[in-house]
Parts: C-alpha cells; structure tokens; sequence
C-alpha cells in the first residue's frame, strides 16, 4: 500500500536545561482524518532534542489527513532515564501538497500526558469552526482553570495565583535555569560579602557617613556615585521626583493645602506662591498623606519613625526644581513646624525624612502593587481564560514570563513576616496590610496609562521631565502596534463583543484586580476596538516600561542609603536649630538594617542574561504575515526611540535611560 508522507520537524529551544531524554510521540490531527500515534524514533540518538536542535522525521498514513488543525506531543520516560522536563520551542509539518504548518509550543513539557497544540494561525473563538479544534480549545481552558486558580493573599490587593509552594507552580511559569542560576548567584555573594565584610550582623549605628561607603564599594552604577555627591542638593533632591526611582508622587498645586499653612510661618514666600499659582502653575506638591497614622516598625528592638509629609517645591526661571517647604506630619501643630531651606541642618534632616517616606511609598505602592501584582493580575487572567490559538495570547504571553515565580518570591521573601521588607522597612510592621490597601484603593484606571495619568498630574509642561517624555514616546509607539496588530484581527466592535474569550479576560482582571469597583474606571467589558487597544497598551507599557520606570533605578538612587533611608530610628526635630550631624548618625538606620536594604536593591536592580528587551520575541506565537510585518515595524520604531534616547541622554545632565526599549523588559521578571 502506498503511503503519504508528512515530513515533522520539531525543533527544541536553545536554553540551558531544554533537552529530553524521554521518548517522544507525535499524532497528526487534519480536517479529514488523524495519524496513528507515531514514535519519534532517535535517528540522532541521544541528540534529538538536546539544547537547540531541529531533528525530522516522517509520519506516514494511508490517505491525506487534509489540512492541520493540530498536534498532539507526549513523551513516556524509558525504564533507563527518569521522567524530565523539555522545552520544544515549535513543530513544522511539510504535508504531501507541498504545505508547511507551523505548531508554535514555547512551553515546558514535564509530564506524560498528552498536550495539544494548534496551527500558528490564530483563530478567535467564534471563527473557530472544527469541531476538533473547538473541542481541544475547551479542553486547553479547563486544564488551566484547575492548573491557575484565584487566591486571596490580602483582602482589599489583587488576588494572586494559588500555590502551595514554588515547586507547585507548572513548569510553563517557572525561571530558565539560567536565570534561576544567576538570581541565586547574585543574592548569595552579596550577602557573602557583606558578611565578609563583618556588617550584616551589625546592630549599631554608624559612626559617620562616610562608613557607609564600605557597603559594596565596587558595586556602583554610573549614577549611585551621582548620587552620593549630591544627595544634600535641593535641586537634585527636587530632581528625583521627576526622574528618579518614583516619579509618580508630584502634581501640579493649584490651591494650597489646607493643612499646610505655608502663610503663617513664611509670609513672603505665600506671596509669591499665590503669585505663582495664579499665573504660571510653577508651584507643585507632593502628597504623602496615605503614611498618615501607620503604626510603624520596630527593627533591632528599636521604635522606628515613618511620616507622612507634605512637600512644596517650585519651578525656578533656570528651570530647576526646587524645594521650598516641607511639612512632616499631615496635622499642623506647634511641634509640627514647616521646615524652609534656610533652616540649615533642620533642612537636610526633613529631606531625609521625606526620601524615606517615599522609599516606603514606592516599594509598596509604585513598584510592588501597581506593577508586579497587577501585572500577574493580567497574566493569571490570560492563562485562564485566552488559549494559546487567540491572538490575544499570542500578543500578550511575551509579556508575561517569568512574573508569577518572581511575585511568588517577592511575597515569599520581601513581604512576607520573616521577609527582608519587615526587617528594614518603617511600614513593615504591623500596619503594612494597612497600608497596601490605602495604596490600592487609590489606582484607577487613568493612573495606569500614562497620557492621562500626566494631564490629571498637571505635569504636561514640566521641564526635564524624562519620564514623562520617554514615557509618552514609547506609550505611543506600543499603541500603535496593538492598534495595528487588534485591527488585522478584529474589523469592527461588534466583533470585540462577540469574543466570549476577549469578554471573560477583561471580566476576570475587573473582579480579581479591582475588586467589581466600578470608580476605578476598569472596563468591565470591551465595547469597542478602541476599548481594547487601549487596554492592552496599557498591560503591555505596565508590564515593560512602567515596570522598569520604577525598579531599574532602586540601587541607582538608593546604593547610597542616606539618600533612600528605608528606616529612620529616631523622630524628626519639633523645634528649630536642635539637630547636627550627631542627630542624622542616630536617626538613620543602624548598619545591619542598611546593608540589608542595599543588598535586596541590588538583587532586584540586577538584569539576568536572558533578559528580553521590550519588543523582541523569540518565540514565534503568530503564523501570518501580517502581525510579522508589524513586530518588525514595531522593532524598528522601538530601534529608532533607543536612538534618539541615546542622543537626549548626551544632553542631559544625569542619563535617564530606564525607557530606553533596550533597557525596559518585556515582563516583569525581576
């Protein structure tokens, strides 16, 4: 009997750790019929599906199974070599006709069960006509609601992916080994050489400032020695609420806060301020007021100090922005003075009071809520309720790797009771839950997408505001190649309403990230295509360059601890012209407590080698030509922003680069 041959490539992904030793099988599904279940016989070998390779095969059968739908892939370990894990990357299949399909994978495969995968070409549910195909879609969804189910770690947060342990999440979210690797590598000689150095263990107060230089003295990055040299300025103290690690706290004032009364304690700097306000909008505020009322930590057996400051600062003719009032406290009292820069030392020790306000406000609020567990929020969605066929998962799966181990070990390992936030952190007591709700029952959804966020923040004409103009740039740029990509797929809004899919995702991030609020401005549903490409712009400059906005600068800004105190031992002065150098030494934290702040921001700060810039995708998730074309436009548009970065930075007095596309990860993986 003659047999029609198909000829099946299967290519293994070229990353540490990939191969298997296992056999492998493989069955064809067509429209008009199926393969038997057919053994990839090793021709090669051992080296079949090593680390990299492409190995082929023929899988024959009696008549044309008709056009692919998709394949089924299983492997059985032979009595000689335990079950493993192996990461094929895609399948190819050339049929008889001349055809070639392409069955992208990009997953781990650990188990002996049978996966199924569908042709490259993505298929919207309600275009998705084989009664095989629908019926592999319907069995792929009900894998993952049991594999990725909703858990509440906090009530009033996101909800989180439930997990018994970090070894229970599937394979297809963990770490390479290469970057489990380099993470456990980082985190251990830092520690080591701090232990070397005989500091972790330290519980005293340093004996100077210039001591705290010891910490990682060869670990510098091209600002952290900025920094050091110009902590105590008022303009780059001024300067790190446009461009530094949390750019998110300033807004434009246009009505002095009632409980800040500037005019009673400074009455020709009112004058001008009211001058100011009226006329050019120079003067803005920073508000710390979700700190007001936290019980704060104890640390070494210490009381810790946290305040909830108000800060005044005002844009000068030379462009610079200054500071000109700081309030400490949210309720005006006598021992609750307004500090001005000729307050000589009073000064200097209410910035430091500030910075370390905003290092508690930023590492919960900024980075961990409003980047990292909303961005698993999006992930969990989309594994529950998109298939691999949709073009949505096809469009957002690269934006998603690696974010749920790595939350997994933020809750596990920083904000956990025994974690590091707790043991160096002001709000890491018992008021922390607290203080995580305050934060996110502030995010709305105007927040999260950064043209609006600035317009409600007044900031449109700030000068030298980099994150501002990089980030608009590059919100621009995704927008239009999610608009691109959503408008090759869905014609009109009356297809975005009809995807059941689409509908169940934005549903499930509108209950199990905000919680059915309407006020946040979430969608609960998309009504248009407008509606959609916004959204997803908005998960994809989260997940990249927000995500990099707010953590690619923690040790920049704070390698150097006065500058970013996590802790402060002792509270601020109540009266003027009481305070000196002696005063910073003992307010600021004891030498244990620094070093192990300094080492995490390290570790976090630390880009791993298989990093992925924001843009590039190595795995190949969609077969026409069409979304090709814009992934290599939008390659190109993202070239041409790193570019014109590079140039601006040239310019710029201290490089901002956290929005440089080649500096911002595709997900939030660290």
């Amino acid at each position: 009997v003659k047999m029609v041959k198909y000829e099946v490539t299967v290519f293994t992904t070229d990353v540490a750790d990939a191969v298997t030793f296992n056999d492998v099988f493989i069955k064809l599904v067509g429209t008009d019929g199926e393969s038997d279940r057919i053994w990839l016989d090793r021709y090669k070998g051992a080296l079949s599906f090593v680390r990299g390779a492409d190995s082929t095969f023929t899988v024959s059968c009696p008549v044309s199974i008709g056009s692919l739908v998709l394949i089924e892939l299983d492997k059985q370990s032979p009595s000689i070599f335990p079950q493993d894990a192996w990461f094929p990357a895609k399948v190819e299949v050339k049929s008889p006709e001349g055809k070639t399909y392409k069955f992208p994978i990009h997953r781990w495969i650990a188990d002996s069960a049978v996966h199924r995968f569908r042709e490259a070409k993505a298929l919207r549910i309600f275009e998705d006509d084989n009664d095989l195909g629908r019926y592999s879609r319907m069995q792929e969804l009900k894998q993952r609601e049991e594999d990725y189910r909703w858990d509440e770690y906090l009530e009033g947060i996101p909800h989180r992916m439930k997990a018994k342990c970090l070894f229970s999440l599937p394979y297809e979210v963990w770490f390479s080994f290469t970057k489990a690797a380099e993470f456990i590598y980082t985190e251990a000689t830092g520690l080591l050489e701090l232990q070397l150095k005989g500091l972790s263990g330290c519980k005293k107060n340093w004996p100077d400032i210039i001591s705290i230089h010891q910490v990682f003295c060869c670990k510098n990055t091209a600002i952290s020695g900025t920094v050091a040299d110009n902590w105590k300025e008022d303009c780059f103290f001024g300067y790190q609420f446009l461009n530094g690690a949390n750019p998110m706290m300033i807004q434009r004032c246009s009505v002095l806060p009632d409980n800040f009364p500037v005019s009673l304690e400074y009455r020709s700097l009112a004058d001008e301020m009211k001058s100011n306000l009226k006329k050019k909008g120079n003067i803005f505020l920073c508000d710390y007021k979700r700190l007001d009322g936290l019980k704060p930590n104890v640390i070494n057996g210490k009381k810790q100090y946290l305040m909830a400051p108000l800060v005044l600062l005002q844009k000068t003719s030379n462009d610079k922005l200054m500071p000109i009032a700081i309030q400490l406290k949210q309720i005006p009292a006598e021992d609750n003075p307004i500090f001005f820069p000729t307050d000589g030392f009073d000064w200097l020790l209410a910035k430091v009071f500030v910075r370390s306000a905003d290092f508690n406000e930023h590492q919960l609020g900024s980075h961990l809520l409003r980047t990292h567990l909303l961005a698993e929020v999006f992930a969990v969605s989309l594994l529950r309720n998109v298939p691999m066929v949709h073009p949505l998962y096809k469009l957002l799966a690269p934006h998603t790797r690696y974010t749920i181990q790595i939350n997994y070990l933020a809750r596990d390992f920083l904000i956990s009771e025994s974690g590091v936030f707790p043991q160096i952190a002001a709000a890491g007591g018992d008021d922390m839950k607290t203080l995580l709700k305050r934060l996110w029952s502030s995010v709305t959804y105007s927040s999260l997408c950064i043209p609006d966020d600035i317009v409600e923040r007044g900031l449109e004409a700030v000068p030298n505001f980099y994150y501002r103009d990089d980030g608009l740039r590059l919100w621009n740029i995704i927008h239009s190649f999610v608009n691109d990509v959503l408008s090759f797929y869905y014609k009109n809004d009356a297809e975005v309403q009809k995807d059941s899919e689409l509908q169940k995702w934005i549903s499930d991030i509108f209950e199990h990230g905000f919680h059915s609020q309407p006020g946040t401005g979430i969608p609960q549903s998309f009504a248009t295509v407008a509606d959609l490409v916004k959204f997803v712009t908005m998960v994809i400059f989260t997940c990249s360059g927000q995500h990099s906005a707010v953590n690619s600068g923690q040790f920049d800004y704070g390698g150097w601890m006065p500058n970013n105190p996590s802790s402060l031992q002792q509270p601020p002065p109540t009266t003027k012209g009481t305070t000196s150098e002696a005063t910073l030494l003992q307010t600021l934290p004891d030498v244990n407590t620094t070093v192990k702040g300094m080492s995490t921001l390290w570790l976090l700060s630390k880009q791993s080698t298989d990093f992925v810039p924001l843009g590039q995708y190595p795995e190949e998730h969609f077969g026409e030509k069409q979304p090709c074309k814009l992934i290599k436009r939008f390659q190109a548009e993202l070239k041409v922003l790193t570019a014109e970065i590079k140039v601006e930075n040239l310019k710029r007095e201290i490089p901002y680069t956290y929005l440089d596309p080649l500096v911002a990860e595709n997900s939030v993986s660290i």
